[in-house]
């Protein structure tokens, strides 16, 4: 099933810009280096080797994220799995416990500093690049760190006995991820900006709509602002039921919202509520791509074609990311049935 695909920058820019061409890009915010690795024939141990899966797979871009040390972080909401000889790591989050419980956690946590974000990825990636392919510059989880550092139970309960320690370490990494966007935004090769923050789960709101008031949608314009006065995309991340807040994230000024979570929201009810404003990536179930059959999997695509994107303003993707554990010719069912669509 594989084959060579030119990649079209300008017609997946024209999509997140809700405008129709010929085809139906593919987007996907995560893909594990196994499937990676299975497409290439390959292992994946460069930029370049990056950059050759995301352009020989059939995408316009390549997801690039500035370095920085987030270990401590990292190592406390990971474990570690063996998948086909090759280690496995899962993030998970923590409901009991955390890293900053009070003050003085807080002033003894390192958080990294600006000047240590490291941008060198995106300089070498230029010399990689493909003809009409880009860089989508992406980042995020100002919201979600915040609760998991401290534990969702734990934030919680500061929401109402310690708001203001909650704030401190909101603003903290707000700053610092809102710093990776500012410069980010500037670099002539990134084509659009993408941000990933879950706020909400299958059947509602993590938090209630005033608490992201404070904590998540003054981040999120600000990102948007930035990608406004940069004429690029701004892509937002969330899994989960929005409806109630939908018009707060367009008012943030998001030109395209990924992944619409299959069992959250119908697609079509979200192309007829908001497609006007809004371009959409994803909705083809990860559970599907995991367990159905390829046949369930083209059909669901081109359902997914002709109910949202003929008119333009849809890019085929998961419903999440491509975990390891997708079953790989269900992946490429996904992306050849959508490359193969003409758009008429």
């Amino acid at each position: 099933m594989k084959h060579f695909y030119k990649p079209d920058l300008n017609s997946f820019i024209s999509t997140l810009n809700r405008k129709k061409t010929n085809r139906i890009p593919i987007a996907e915010l995560g893909i594990h280096p196994i499937i990676k690795e299975k497409f290439l024939g390959r292992k994946i141990e460069s930029l370049k080797d990056e950059i050759d899966f995301w352009s020989c797979a059939g995408y316009d871009y390549v997801k690039l994220q500035p370095k920085v040390n987030f270990n401590k972080y990292k190592e406390e909401f990971q474990k570690n799995y063996d998948v086909e000889n090759q280690s496995v790591k899962r993030n998970w989050s923590s409901e009991e416990t955390g890293l900053i419980l009070n003050e003085s956690d807080f002033d003894q946590y390192s958080f990294p500093k600006k000047e240590e974000i490291n941008y060198s990825t995106f300089e070498e990636a230029v010399k990689f690049l493909p003809d009409n392919f880009g860089i989508i510059g992406q980042y995020g989880d100002i919201f979600t760190m915040t609760w998991e550092l401290m534990g969702f139970e734990n934030f919680s309960i500061a929401l109402f006995e310690n708001y203001d320690l909650v704030k401190r370490i909101n603003d903290s990494l707000g700053e610092l991820i809102l710093n990776m966007f500012q410069n980010m935004v500037t670099i002539p090769e990134v084509a659009a900006l993408w941000y990933s923050d879950d706020i909400a789960f299958a059947t509602g709101l993590i938090v209630s709509p005033e608490t992201l008031d404070d904590l998540f949608f003054p981040w999120l314009s600000k990102i948007g602002n930035l990608a406004k006065e940069y004429n690029k995309p701004f892509i937002y991340h969330s899994d989960g039921l929005l409806f109630d807040v939908m018009d707060k994230i367009i008012s943030c000024g998001v030109t395209a919202l990924h992944p619409i979570e299959p069992k959250a929201m119908d697609i079509a009810d979200v192309k007829r509520r908001y497609g006007d404003k809004l371009a959409l990536i994803g909705n083809i179930d990860v559970d599907l791509l995991s367990r159905g059959s390829t046949e369930e999997v083209r059909n669901t695509v081109i359902h997914n074609i002709q109910a949202v994107g003929l008119d333009g303003g849809y890019c085929v993707g998961s419903g999440n990311s491509i975990p390891e554990y997708v079953n790989f010719n269900n992946y490429l069912t996904m992306i050849e049935t959508a490359k193969n669509f003409i758009v008429s």
